[in-house]
């Protein structure tokens, strides 16, 4: 047997009862104080039939008994158990992030690199069922973690990521879409969703033959530009995370990262996904997430589990009785009481 809201039970023994008996005892001894005031409690029980201290007593019985069993049934008891299969369906998704240099920018607060990174982190708390893996690039790519149904280490890896993570410079787009679709299995030619999140151009890895390829192994693609067009400084910081400069080329001119968003659209339509333009609202990847729930699902895994079975129903059901009990057991009016007011009014 095992308590699913073990707490609640001893919020209910440790507090709620206890409180409960003070009370009642207070207010027991309370009472026969002041019957004292006018003699023997006994005789005064004897010729005033209103007067029904054992009555009092089981209402204040049944009322604390109803409480312990409600808070039992609360804590959810559960015994006896049985042998569930339970089966994962849904689609693999690898979120590739670019973490270079430029990533810095803060043309989007606090920088782009940090506002993608909580995107993410937002989008894997959508997914139920779907594995999530996470690959990283700059001039280089690589898989930082392998498409797995453990959200929190997927955070895990994600949490870690900076500019530093690949040592290699540049923005090697079509690198990272080779790299992952490796890394999907070669065995389908469905359930593959690929998310590219990245601010740069791409002059070197030949991006849209990479798409080409991908699409061949039945990757869908879904691109997301981050930063403007129009570009913007990408600013240099030492250990402390302070601002020094801004990068600037061999002719002394600051570098300003501008977005093509040309090429990622043609990515995304040749795979047959969409291009969004990164917004400070965050909701590029909510729109992906309805995109993808349209994908037929595949059996990911499945294997059988021990479920225990609720009885909550039965401390709730004596709690109830006991509190119907309860209300329908008359406490006399006590005449005395009101009389012992009036005395204290004078």
């Amino acid at each position: 047997m095992r308590f699913y809201n073990i707490y609640i039970l001893y919020s209910t023994l440790f507090f709620a009862v206890p409180a409960l008996i003070f009370f009642y005892i207070y207010t027991f001894r309370r009472k026969k104080k002041d019957y004292g005031l006018f003699g023997n409690i006994l005789l005064l029980q004897k010729i005033n039939l209103s007067l029904n201290l054992n009555r009092q007593y089981w209402k204040a019985g049944l009322l604390i008994t109803a409480v312990f069993f409600i808070g039992l049934s609360l804590s959810r008891p559960q015994f006896g158990t049985k042998m569930v299969e339970i089966k994962r369906r849904g689609i693999d998704v690898i979120v590739a992030l670019d973490v270079s240099l430029s990533m810095q920018a803060e043309d989007m607060k606090p920088n782009r690199l940090e506002v993608a990174k909580k995107e993410i982190a937002k989008f894997s708390d959508m997914l139920e069922g779907d594995r999530l893996g996470l690959a990283v690039f700059a001039g280089d790519a690589f898989i930082q973690c392998p498409l797995t149904l453990d959200y929190s280490a997927f955070k895990m890896f994600l949490d870690v990521l900076d500019i530093n993570t690949v040592s290699v410079p540049g923005t090697a787009i079509g690198e990272v879409i080779s790299t992952a679709t490796q890394a999907f299995s070669q065995k389908e030619l469905k359930h593959k969703v690929l998310i590219l999140l990245t601010d740069g151009e791409d002059h070197e890895s030949n991006p849209i033959k990479a798409a080409e390829e991908a699409v061949k192994q039945g990757v869908k693609i879904f691109t997301i530009g981050i930063g403007s067009a129009k570009g913007d400084p990408i600013p240099i910081k030492n250990t402390e995370g302070k601002i020094t400069g801004y990068k600037k080329d061999r002719d002394g001119k600051v570098v300003m990262s501008s977005l093509d968003e040309t090429t990622l659209r043609k990515i995304a339509l040749i795979t047959g996904g969409k291009y969004y333009h990164a917004s400070t609202s965050e909701i590029e990847l909510e729109k992906i997430m309805k995109e993808i729930s349209q994908i037929e699902k595949k059996e990911l895994s499945s294997g059988f589990f021990r479920h225990y079975e609720e009885r909550f129903v039965y401390p709730l059901f004596i709690g109830l009785v006991l509190l119907i009990i309860d209300f329908f057991v008359n406490e006399d009016k006590i005449v005395i009481s009101k009389v012992i007011e009036k005395g204290k009014g004078t």
